[in-house]
């Protein structure tokens, strides 16, 4: 199967908005290629020269827009996944530089934006298991937990961030009242499941102070080089939540591609993470709690399984890597009860 290409009339289109966003005379486009990868997401890449404005010259830029299916529910559109983007690299977060949204649809057929393309990889399971990716580990890990302290240091209210809904109920209960909701409407029962929720609901702990949270924060997420860190990608889930779901989610096991070892992601160890996000926020990580986040991260992934499964199955998007997802899912419940066999 050939890979998608850009039209004329939309290479056209995309040109005359760039030069106009950009301040330029002119802009050509030089190169455009469907990058892989993305279930809810596609990501162009783009190499175009621009004839004048304070850009002019080479660039190399990624185009981010929705795939074609409508992407999951919970999902950001891309004008709040921009707003994000402009947020996070506001504090200092390494992130592609955001450019130019687009919502006109006559424009590429679905709203969009353009960043700056960073180099290197965001293949997880390369991350893990090539050391030459991402520089001295220890130094990545740290860095990792530094980037992490800088997002959670934007805190609310934030007119810019005004999409964001403030949880009505403590982080952990909003998170396992929307679970439950969930599988109470969904038509096959989930007896794991069910059984992690009242233990998270037993022992959630006492909130922390809301912060903004990536939502999403693991390998397969950033890109390294083979310095370092190049980028923080993928901030469609992001939201107000405690920090403590971020730190659990980028520990779980689930989220380590086979190195369990590394309980940092799959890529170096916890404790460094962890230096690097106390150094840079100044406040310490209460390590008693981490594992109940880890606990609710093996829970939203086993929900998120079955929700992609289910866009597969129910004709909604035919895609054999949704399809292929649901195969994880009995492997998060049997961690689940592993987790929580003690309570």
């Amino acid at each position: 199967m050939s890979a998608p290409v850009l039209q004329e009339a939309q290479r056209a289109a995309l040109e005359t908005f760039i030069a106009q966003a950009a301040g330029a005379r002119a802009a050509r486009i030089t190169h455009a290629q469907l990058l892989s990868g993305g279930a809810i997401q596609e990501n162009w890449r783009l190499d175009m020269s621009l004839d004048g404005g304070a850009l002019e010259g080479e660039l190399q830029a990624v185009l981010r827009c929705d795939s074609a299916s409508a992407g999951v529910a919970t999902s950001h559109g891309r004008a709040q996944e921009f707003a994000l983007l402009k947020a996070a690299h506001g504090v200092g977060v390494t992130v592609p530089e955001p450019l130019w949204l687009c919502e006109d649809r006559s424009v590429f057929g679905r709203p969009f934006f353009v960043m700056r393309r960073v180099a290197g990889t965001a293949a997880a399971h390369r991350i893990v298991k090539d050391p030459q990716l991402g520089g001295d580990r220890v130094q990545l890990a740290q860095q990792l937990g530094r980037e992490l302290a800088r997002i959670h240091a934007i805190r609310p209210p934030r007119p810019d961030l005004d999409f964001l809904p403030r949880p009505e109920l403590p982080p952990a209960a909003w998170l396992i009242d929307r679970a439950r909701r969930w599988l109470d409407a969904h038509e096959t029962p989930h007896p794991v499941m069910e059984w992690g929720l009242r233990w998270l609901e037993r022992h959630a702990p006492r909130p922390d102070e809301l912060a903004l949270c990536h939502r999403d924060y693991r390998s397969g997420n950033y890109m390294v080089d083979g310095q370092g860190l190049t980028g923080i990608l993928d901030w469609e889930f992001a939201g107000w939540s405690d920090p403590l779901e971020d730190i659990g989610w980028f520990c779980a096991k689930c989220w380590r591609f086979g190195r369990n070892e590394l309980e940092a992601g799959g890529i170096g160890q916890r404790e460094d993470f962890y230096a690097g996000y106390e150094a840079e926020s100044g406040r310490r990580i209460p390590r008693e709690q981490v594992r109940y986040w880890e606990v609710m991260a093996h829970m939203n992934w086993a929900l998120i399984s079955i929700q992609q499964a289910q866009r597969h199955v129910s004709g909604e998007e035919s895609s054999l890597l949704l399809a292929l997802t649901a195969h994880i899912t009995p492997e998060l419940e049997w961690e689940i009860l592993n987790m929580t066999e003690d309570g």
